[in-house]
């Protein structure tokens, strides 16, 4: 089984148990704890390039956006 996604595996082994378990036991994503796949934009959900300063969590795009609305000033 060919998959991107594991949610998409686990619908197709819903009606299978015992491969469920096992799949669940190999293939579950891990907790994150420290690095670039703990923090994602609290707007979009991206992973990467994070503002987290002032715990504003948002990428830079979507800090792009919202950044006068937040109180932000561009000065150039």
């Amino acid at each position: 089984m060919t998959t991107s996604d594991y949610r998409k595996a686990i619908v197709q082994l819903e009606t299978k148990p015992a491969k469920l378990s096992k799949y669940m036991k190999h293939n579950s994503p891990k907790k994150r704890t420290i690095g670039i796949g703990k923090r994602k934009c609290r707007k979009c959900g991206r992973y990467g390039a994070h503002v987290r300063s002032y715990d504003i969590h948002l990428c830079r795009t979507c800090f792009r956006d919202d950044a006068k609305l937040i109180g932000f000033k561009k000065y150039s």
